[in-house]
């Protein structure tokens, strides 16, 4: 983790994501989708399908599979959504390399993909192994700064290589800005997540399909601290 990178676009992501027409292309796939996820239709053979019809290479179905969710998976998830100004005091528990990805590919300038239910994805993902960036710290601090009322647990993939190292970084920022974290490494935080009684910081589909109460942190940090954003909107 001594290299320190940037998590920005890919070579060919302006020819994928950039125009006007494959908007509206993304769009209209994004609209087949929904259509045969909430008439029970398996995600995988969903998106073969849509992807086919709207000739989508590989990326550009793994984005519209991310904007992408059934009339059901949207409705629960809005149910049991906490808006920002109601978190108070509470303890928030967070997907941390999700959100910390995703806040890190905003601030690099990688294409960002807000969903039909409000989240936002990205599409860098991590692979095995976590490489801090350029914006890591300034990521981590602004998370900080908005939670600084709040006891905040960040909870991370222990498989995923350089996960220590990230812990320590964590650790050391928490000390030097007086914030109230808990990083706990986990070997299966998606279920600790889903289980959890906190407030929880994801945007991944089945965490939410199972949280108890959810808080769109990084919808909120996207569009009130980034303004500059690149944002491929579901509708």
């Amino acid at each position: 983790m001594s290299k320190i990178r940037n998590r920005g676009k890919n070579s060919n992501d302006d020819q994928l994501f950039g125009s006007d027409k494959i908007h509206q292309k993304l769009k209209d796939a994004i609209t087949d989708m929904h259509y045969l996820l909430s008439r029970g239709y398996a995600e995988k053979s969903s998106l073969q399908l849509v992807g086919n019809k709207h000739r989508l290479n590989v990326r550009q179905q793994q984005a519209v599979q991310g904007m992408s969710a059934s009339q059901e998976q949207i409705e629960r998830r809005e149910a049991h959504m906490i808006p920002f100004e109601n978190i108070a005091s509470e303890t928030i528990s967070i997907d941390g390399f999700n959100l910390l990805i995703i806040l890190e590919s905003a601030l690099s300038g990688a294409y960002l993909f807000k969903g039909l239910d409000g989240a936002y994805r990205d599409l860098s993902g991590v692979h095995g192994t976590y490489k801090r960036v350029q914006q890591t710290e300034k990521a981590l601090i602004t998370v900080g700064q908005l939670l600084k009322n709040n006891t905040v647990i960040w909870i991370f993939d222990k498989p995923v290589s350089n996960s220590g190292r990230l812990k320590t970084i964590l650790r050391t920022l928490a000390e030097s800005h007086d914030f109230n974290w808990e990083i706990i490494l986990d070997n299966n935080p998606d279920k600790r997540l889903a289980e959890s009684e906190h407030i929880v910081v994801s945007s991944d589909a089945w965490v939410l399909d199972r949280a108890k109460r959810w808080l769109n942190l990084g919808k909120h940090i996207i569009e009130e601290c980034l303004p500059e954003a690149t944002i491929i909107y579901s509708k």
